[in-house]
């Protein structure tokens, strides 16, 4: 169920005064940490849009990254069907770990987690230098410049298939997904948008 302001009610306490929270990276879909929400906790959460825990440590609520800034911005959050865990899908600015990694579980990430990387990457350099960076001189050039690359790109994937060369066909196939990710950035929209749509068919 999707927790809101209105039904964090439903949660159960009863069992304990702390219910686990697992936070994961809205974007990739990487589990990034685990902590523990007592009611204040949650409810701050939600007040702030900052993932906030009960530190047992501290003995306090603790909003993540009230020191080091790297706040974990709440998207939305969900319990499982006893009421008594929270799954948080959060946006992290910045390291999630306090040893400076992205997640405190280390490499563990679903195997598409790159392609919203790689999103994002694209979004943080389109505006650089068009010298210096290659996906700002396509960002700087005309519309019809992605569209093309886009149009070759599958040309070159189709080929490498037809010639059963799978080496030249995941080269190619890279090189598709970084253009047709640009080309829809350039028409403002991403890859969940076209994930959407292949959901609905699926329907």
């Amino acid at each position: 169920m999707q927790l809101t302001k209105d039904n964090l009610s439903k949660l159960d306490f009863k069992k304990s005064d702390m219910l686990p929270a697992i936070i994961q990276d809205a974007s990739t879909g990487q589990i990034l940490m685990q902590g523990f929400m007592d009611e204040a906790a949650i409810a701050m959460t939600f007040e702030k849009g900052l993932v906030t825990f009960y530190s047992r440590s501290k003995q306090r609520l603790w909003t993540k990254g009230e020191t080091s800034e790297n706040y974990l911005e709440l998207v939305e959050a969900h319990t499982d069907c006893d009421y008594d865990s929270i799954l948080v899908l959060a946006t992290p600015k910045g390291p999630t770990c306090h040893l400076g990694t992205t997640s405190c579980f280390g490499d563990a990430k679903p195997d598409l987690a790159f392609l919203a990387t790689l999103e994002n990457v694209i979004f943080e350099r389109k505006d650089a230098d068009p010298a210096s960076s290659y996906t700002a001189s396509l960002f700087a050039k005309d519309l019809s410049r992605s569209c093309q690359k886009v149009g070759e790109e599958g040309v070159e994937v189709a080929l490498a298939a037809m010639k059963n060369d799978k080496e030249e066909l995941l080269n190619e196939s890279a090189d598709l997904l970084y253009h047709l990710t640009v080309l829809l950035q350039r028409c403002e929209l991403n890859l969940k948008d076209v994930i959407n749509t292949l959901e609905q068919r699926h329907k």
